[in-house]
């Protein structure tokens, strides 16, 4: 004989207690489960995040430094590809990434700022 359950009407095995498919009891008498469920945050990946930030200096501030060493070059112009991988942490869903993100544009900021001011005097 199968258990029937009264509040989705699905046919349930004898032994169970519980509706397989909606968790009500199924015997007068039980409660229903509470279960509380915890979704946990992926971990960060620091080599990964350490490697991020390298990247953000080396092309943020990789026009200072040209145009530094080359006197008066143009090439400070490609700092910009140093806002790429900030702006994208800052629009992750992690809180954590995000920090990182806005930490990274700040970096990239003040390298951008250098590498136009030199560049353009």
């Amino acid at each position: 004989m199968t258990r029937i359950c009264s509040r989705c009407e699905f046919e349930n095995q004898d032994d169970y207690d519980y509706c397989a498919k909606c968790g009500t009891p199924l015997v007068e008498g039980l409660k229903p489960n509470n279960v509380i469920v915890v979704k946990a945050e992926p971990r960060l990946n620091k080599k990964i995040m350490i490697l991020s930030y390298l990247i953000t200096i080396f092309l943020s501030w990789s026009g200072f430094v040209v145009t530094v060493l080359t006197k008066h070059s143009s090439m400070g112009i490609f700092t910009f590809f140093g806002f790429f991988i900030p702006f994208y942490l800052i629009q992750a869903p992690i809180r954590e990434l995000r920090r990182h993100g806005i930490i990274q544009l700040l970096i990239a900021t003040v390298g951008v700022a250098l590498s136009l001011y030199v560049m353009l005097n």
